[in-house]
């Protein structure tokens, strides 16, 4: 089975509110990307993936008067997808979604939540993620309220007779936004990386039960953070990243993401990066790792291949010119892929 985790910058508004792509030649929310242009640079990027499923992080907005997930599937459907029907969970308040596109013909899948539900007041046991959590992270002495802006997709997946479960996740970014000064751009900066961190904590306790009933198990998707990815880091111990992945934990209790663990060994050598955003400030292109494919121990050996479908890194992508212009063109984030054996 092929899967993948994409996240589309402003897919949303590709779509009218009727879920039809609009191809016009007006901006598309991407820096310099008309809509028409990015629409087939999408068309050509989820072809070429050819995948079983794709993690769509950033996809179509649903609110009331938006059904993100026709807009996918009549975007499959133009460009003739494989993986054609959609699968959202809990909507978000934003105009991004977490959402599953899956070939029907290999796959059954169902949105499949667990814990359970709390209200604003929050539950000190991590509940569902469509609720609030309170904890406190123990570095002034109070708790937080937290909850997620994009809730987290729970997924059974049914293939050639074997379940999976999937977590598609989007968590909080920590850029300072709205910042007036460098106090105030700290201030925000802390708090959103507490926030992120326990989003991360909460994901982490859903982790455990899955691999302690020996569930097998796939978290994907962005999360905005890796190892020696902020200064912040420091304060706290660890990153997010390395939350969800249990790098403490015994070998049956971890995760595994071949990128998280070559960057997790060295932090000052090249690491591999899924996305480039430009600095207009700097005047320059960063370079990031924020998506990751992570697995359970027991599909780690059934685990063919994991491959970032970056245009510069990635030789396949390179030596293809198409290819490569449609990957910068599509989003501002590259196509995590992984292939794994799931017959056995």
């Amino acid at each position: 089975m092929r899967i993948a985790t994409y996240n589309v910058e402003w897919f949303s508004n590709l779509f009218d509110d009727d879920g039809q792509l609009i191809f016009k030649h007006s901006w598309s929310g991407r820096q310099n990307v008309r809509r028409e242009e990015q629409i087939a640079a999408l068309g050509l990027v989820f072809g070429a993936l050819d995948a079983d499923a794709i993690m769509v992080v950033e996809a179509p907005d649903t609110s009331r008067h938006r059904d993100g997930r026709i807009a996918l599937e009549s975007f499959a459907a133009h460009f003739g997808i494989r993986a054609r029907k959609a699968l959202i969970g809990y909507a978000s308040d934003t105009q991004q979604e977490i959402m599953l596109l899956y070939d029907p013909d290999k796959i059954d899948a169902r949105h499949d939540p667990r814990g359970e539900f709390a209200d604003k007041a929050g539950s000190k046991s991590p509940p569902r993620f469509d609720g609030t959590f309170r904890i406190d992270l123990d570095i002034d002495a109070s708790e937080d309220l937290v909850t997620f802006s994009k809730p987290p997709l729970e997924v059974a997946l049914e293939t050639e007779g074997k379940s999976l479960r999937l977590i598609g996740v989007h968590v909080k970014s920590k850029a300072p936004h709205g910042a007036r000064n460098r106090d105030e751009a700290m201030r925000i900066a802390i708090a959103n990386r507490r926030k992120q961190l326990a989003q991360c904590i909460w994901l982490r306790d859903r982790v455990e039960a899955h691999l302690q009933a020996q569930e097998p198990l796939i978290v994907m998707g962005d999360f905005n953070d890796g190892p020696g990815l902020d200064e912040y880091e420091e304060l706290f111990g660890r990153s997010g990243v390395e939350i969800v992945l249990g790098v403490d934990a015994p070998d049956e209790l971890r995760l595994f993401d071949p990128h998280a663990a070559r960057a997790l060994q060295s932090r000052i050598a090249a690491q591999p990066t899924t996305a480039r955003f430009f600095l207009k400030h700097e005047d320059r292109y960063l370079s990031a790792l924020l998506d990751y494919i992570m697995i359970s121990p027991d599909l780690r050996p059934k685990a063919e291949r994991w491959r970032i479908w970056h245009p510069f890194d990635d030789p396949y992508c390179w030596q293809d010119q198409d290819l490569c212009k449609a990957l910068l063109t599509a989003s501002d984030h590259f196509p995590v892929v992984l292939d794994v054996d799931v017959s056995g």
